[in-house]
């Protein structure tokens, strides 16, 4: 059976810019705020790695260190995202 998958414009992570979203990757999650996305990968602002997330119903996490700057994302490392906290 062949399944087609329909591309929307504006949908996946460039409808969650301007929010401030967690991306799982392979190996660290990130956060931060979305504010550039393409072909190759995303920037975030105010961002920070997640080591430890604790129950996922608090509204922080339990250990989340902060990067110095804006941080870049490459798509090809994102497993999963959305907005969490």
């Amino acid at each position: 059976m062949k399944v087609m998958v329909k591309e929307v414009e504006n949908e996946g992570l460039e409808a969650l810019m301007g929010q401030r979203v967690t991306l799982f990757c392979g190996v660290y999650i990130y956060t931060g705020k979305l504010v550039g996305v393409n072909q190759t990968c995303v920037k975030l602002e105010d961002a920070g790695i997640v080591y430890e997330t604790g129950p996922f119903s608090d509204k922080k996490w339990k250990d989340c260190q902060s990067l110095p700057n804006d941080w870049y994302v490459a798509t090809q490392s994102i497993e999963s995202f959305g907005v969490l906290k």
